[in-house]
């Protein structure tokens, strides 16, 4: 009932004239650069829109993309609504923060489409990973591969940022599901390699005895560079990540490692289901979960050594900080709509 509502909601802030209207302007709303993978995340977005005009389907992208706070980025989405966009993606900073301005968009007919981080609001629907479970695959495979014996140290990313705070409630929930394991230690690097790489130094200082590390991505190469630095690759499990410049010191080094892919086709995806959406598609009923209620959750890929070649093959040819990815076709994403 609550996505069927939900649903209703979002069709009707579209109008009634969505249907015919064959172009649209659309903001994309980033409120963190601190990586590549966001880089990509915006690039495979504009690709995406790009696509949409080789099938007669106008995009105008509106990008801001900047180092800001929750209210920063709510200052991105105001001016956004005054520029008069008819949808705005976003990669939310705070998942209660833009409770106020998400209603101002509804008000003037605005789709809202949050991805990468779930977020509270009504007025606005999630597209992309469940970020819970993405820190429970990593974990579970963490405490599986030491028998669920161990001392284990983990590795999150920006204090209070949605997404890793869903990732390290999913990596906590797996690991407490196996009584041998010890958490020793938990630390924040920023999802920054270099801080990756000093935290993991730090903790190997003052726990030399660890067996296991849950890093998340954009700081798992600097872990294990530290972790490889101590004489330990064949001593410790350890998480890692989905770049291609790490793929290839995973293949090298034989590092016993996994990873949780958070593609940044995200973004591209929600663009996607959003075109639809602005279009005059329904959705399906029940096709609404997650935290809020409003997420359409995506596929999680998982990488360990088994399935290593493969990452690698995908990988061949692109620059090191290339990540991974995978996004809803147009198609794949009608399969939400009626």
């Amino acid at each position: 009932m609550k996505s069927a509502m939900l649903a209703a909601g979002v069709l009707a802030l579209l109008g009634s004239t969505a249907i015919a209207q064959e172009s649209f302007k659309i903001g994309l709303s980033n409120g963190w650069v601190g990586s590549e993978w966001r880089t990509q995340m915006i690039e495979e977005a504009q690709a995406a829109a790009q696509a949409w005009g080789e099938q007669g389907v106008e995009i105008e992208l509106v990008v801001q993309s900047s180092d800001v706070d929750a209210q920063g980025q709510v200052g991105a989405v105001r001016n956004m609504i005054n520029e008069g966009v008819n949808a705005i993606i976003i990669n939310p900073n705070s998942p209660t923060a833009f409770d106020p301005i998400f209603a101002q968009a509804k008000e003037a007919g605005i789709l809202i489409v949050a991805t990468d981080a779930e977020v509270s609001s009504p007025d606005a629907i999630y597209v992309g990973i469940d970020q819970t479970d993405y820190g429970r695959k990593g974990c579970a495979w963490l405490a599986e591969t030491l028998g669920g014996q161990g001392k284990v140290v983990t590795i999150n990313g920006v204090a209070g940022h949605p997404a890793n705070e869903m990732r390290a409630t999913g990596c906590r929930e797996a690991l407490a599901a196996h009584p041998g394991i010890e958490v020793v230690n938990e630390a924040n690097a920023n999802w920054d390699q270099a801080q990756g790489q000093q935290t993991m130094q730090n903790l190997l200082a003052t726990y030399p005895d660890i067996n296991g590390v849950y890093v998340q991505d954009g700081m798992a190469a600097g872990a294990w560079r530290a972790i490889e630095a101590a004489g330990k690759t064949g001593d410790i499990a350890a998480t890692g990540e989905v770049r291609k410049d790490f793929l290839d010191l995973w293949s090298a080094g034989k590092y016993n490692s996994a990873a949780s892919v958070n593609p940044p086709g995200v973004m591209a995806s929600a663009l996607n289901v959003a075109v639809l959406a602005l279009q005059g598609r329904e959705f399906k009923d029940g096709i609404f979960g997650g935290t809020y209620g409003n997420a359409i959750f995506l596929d999680i890929p998982f990488i360990d050594n088994a399935t290593l070649p493969e990452a690698l093959a995908q990988a061949e040819g692109k620059p090191g900080h290339w990540s991974v990815t995978d996004q809803l076709s147009v198609e794949e994403a009608e399969a939400f709509f009626q």
